[in-house]
């Protein structure tokens, strides 16, 4: 297996409305099942999801949280508005978001908009901006490719963040290895791999965290091209988590 990856250059700053499907093919030969991987901050903008803090209601909840993590009262409500579920709530907050994944802080950034009292959100949901962004380079290419958005986690028991998978399309989240066998003829149980997380983290890499102005990266050769339902599949089941179960029960 050989493949390739590179990134998708002079992308302009996005502006709300913006097609990226559109900015993408612009300025990148696509090739039939590339796989497209794109940062959420400019799906994000693209879909006007920049919040004034000014424009905040902070509740008596939010009054105490920020006091207690030494933060801004109207970014920990705004925290808490996009969220469906508050699993830690200090030294920081790690929430279940609307869409159902669960990180620090909802995902929302600080980082990379414009604005002392902005902030930007998550795309609201990310596997129909994906698909969106699939359709369009359809229509105007009839290629077919998989498009996985991205955003950077930090990881439990490990120092450092890394990129993942939040929406997708054209691609499955995992690549089920279990029922095969391994170089021994032993039938593998527990071999899921989460193929969208690891091509998140290396598109990451190439497309950096700061000023480079590299949003989107383009892997090659990788034929994973296959419909799905999207990135839900990816999240363990409540009665399977037993990690989130220790939380909850503190």
């Amino acid at each position: 297996m050989k493949a390739t990856a590179f990134t998708v250059e002079n992308i302009p700053l996005i502006k709300p409305g913006d097609d990226i499907g559109r900015l993408i093919i612009e300025r990148a030969e696509l090739e039939e099942h590339d796989i497209i991987i794109i940062s959420s901050t400019i799906v994000s903008k693209s879909e006007n999801r920049i919040l004034s803090l000014g424009k905040v209601k902070v509740s008596r909840r939010a009054e105490a949280i920020a006091k207690r993590n030494d933060n801004d009262p109207r970014f920990i409500q705004s925290v808490l508005d996009m969220s469906s579920e508050v699993l830690i709530e200090s030294p920081f907050l790690l929430v279940r978001i609307n869409n159902g994944s669960i990180c620090v802080n909802a995902g929302i950034d600080r980082s990379n908009v414009s604005g002392s009292e902005n902030v930007l959100l998550l795309p609201e949901f990310p596997d129909e901006s994906a698909k969106r962004i699939k359709d369009t380079v359809f229509e105007l290419t009839g290629k077919n490719v998989s498009v996985i958005i991205t955003d950077t986690n930090g990881r439990a028991f490990r120092m450092g963040q890394t990129g993942a998978a939040i929406g997708i399309s054209g691609i499955l989240p995992t690549r089920d290895w279990r029922g095969t066998e391994d170089l021994f003829g032993r039938v593998l149980e527990v071999k899921n791999e989460a193929i969208v997380d690891e091509l998140a983290g290396f598109a990451n890499i190439l497309m950096g965290e700061g000023n480079g102005g590299t949003p989107a990266a383009i892997i090659r050769g990788l034929d994973l091209y296959h419909e799905s339902s999207g990135i839900n599949e990816l999240f363990r089941p409540e009665k399977e988590d037993v990690i989130r179960r220790a939380l909850i029960s503190r």
